[in-house]
């Protein structure tokens, strides 16, 4: 059996959405002839723990953690939190946050940490992976982004032992969607893009999880069109055997957001059509799993819909999958038309009518229209629309699961061989 390292940041215990595709493909490449190993961390600083997810994982393979810098510590100090409290990604970037402290922390993590605040992996990944690889044959290497720290020890492994480097971007890289509101100097933009441009150079095949991401990439490095391809995020089929509707206990309907939800993702008009409904006696209550930002937190209570929203924070992967198969409702946001958010596709598998939001996203639009789960609207629509049509949505479950990331697995085993002679 070959063998392939794979390059995650995320592993259990870490909680984190963007740990589920990684997760899958590696639980699942042995069955298409791979044996794979993993690099991570020693521990992940930032994410809710999820000790649930250690199941996922065959105790027998090879799991290379290495130290890391993390900045989190020093980040908590300087804000004035302490040490322990855990930290929320929509908050960290908001700018409903006027504080001089809270400003300066952004600029230093947009403007120093390059490409992102992982940096401080790069040299121990790199130096406790060289060693793994020195005493074990490795035809070929994964690295999963972000945090694209990952991208760049996967190229320098690639380099330095000449193997192949297949790179998987969950995200886009330079251009994401909150630099763009950010301040990044000129010279944190020229050293970002030489990093990016150098592993699209150097990777043997690239794999995004959107069409949009691809072909946005394909424009800026024409010569990436070629070895490249695009595999969704999709969903694990075995985790909707035997899952248990949740009861959620209310007089009333329920609509489900379930992630990170950030400042710029607020359809402000939908939450009023949400509040108009409940005055003609609609009752329809809002459920945030995950995280919301200061700004979705700020409209709620601005039209006030305090009452009938419910903040649940982090919960484990399951129970969060069995809450969503007890709301009437399910919503998703995309932060842009490149992303196709993550869990769109455990949403599908769900079943129940599918609201998405998200400007110019024609990807996202396509994927609930053909799946007949839904409909998606621009952040300013007030998603009336959607209500108006409940009765048409019917979700084609067969059309879902071509979703299924067990066929993921075996397209990434397929790019993988095509290396090995």
């Amino acid at each position: 059996m070959k063998r392939v390292l794979c390059i995650t940041y995320y592993w259990p215990p870490s909680g984190k959405a963007s740990l589920h595709l990684p997760l899958a493909i590696i639980k699942h490449l042995p069955n298409f002839g791979w044996q794979p190993s993993v690099l991570t961390v020693e521990e992940d600083k930032f994410s809710f723990k999820d000790e649930s997810l250690f199941k996922y994982i065959d105790p027998q393979m090879d799991v290379i953690k290495s130290k890391a810098f993390e900045p989190f510590d020093l980040y908590r100090k300087f804000l004035g939190k302490e040490k322990d409290v855990q930290l929320i990604a929509s908050e960290t970037i908001s700018k409903e946050n006027k504080s001089l402290s809270h400003r300066i922390s952004v600029w230093i993590r947009m403007n120093l940490f390059i490409p992102d605040a992982r940096a401080g992996w790069y040299y121990p990944g790199v130096k406790e992976a060289s060693e793994y690889i020195k005493k074990n044959k490795i035809d070929a290497v994964i690295s999963i982004g972000p945090p694209h720290t990952a991208q760049l020890i996967g190229k320098k492994l690639c380099k330095k032992f000449n193997i192949p480097f297949i790179p998987i971007f969950i995200d886009p890289w330079t251009d994401i969607a909150y630099y763009k509101e950010q301040k990044r100097s000129a010279l944190t933009k020229f050293i970002d893009n030489a990093l990016e441009k150098s592993v699209i150079s150097r990777a043997s095949h690239i794999v995004f999880v959107t069409d949009t991401m691809r072909t946005d990439f394909v424009n800026k490095y024409p010569f990436s069109r070629d070895k490249s391809s695009v595999l969704y995020w999709g969903y694990n089929e075995e985790d909707f055997k035997n899952l248990p509707q949740f009861d959620w206990n209310e007089d009333g309907k329920v609509l489900v957001h379930a992630g990170n939800i950030f400042d710029y993702q607020n359809p402000l008009n939908f939450w009023k059509l949400i509040k108009q409904k409940n005055n003609a006696g609609e009752k329809i209550k809002i459920k945030f799993i995950g995280t919301a930002s200061p700004a979705i937190k700020k409209s709620i209570e601005e039209i006030g819909l305090v009452s009938c929203t419910e903040y649940l924070g982090f919960l484990p992967y399951k129970e969060m999958l069995s809450r969503l198969l007890g709301a009437d409702y399910l919503m998703v946001c995309a932060s842009e038309p490149r992303h196709v958010p993550g869990k769109l596709f455990e949403c599908l598998r769900i079943g129940k009518p599918v609201i998405a939001f998200g400007d110019g996203n024609e990807e996202v639009k396509k994927i609930v229209a053909d799946t007949g789960a839904g409909m998606l609207f621009h952040y300013d629509d007030n998603g009336s629309k959607f209500f108006e049509n409940l009765n048409s949505f019917k979700t084609n479950l067969d059309a879902v699961k071509q979703f299924d990331r067990l066929a993921l697995a075996n397209n990434i085993a397929k790019i993988l061989s095509s290396f090995i002679n």
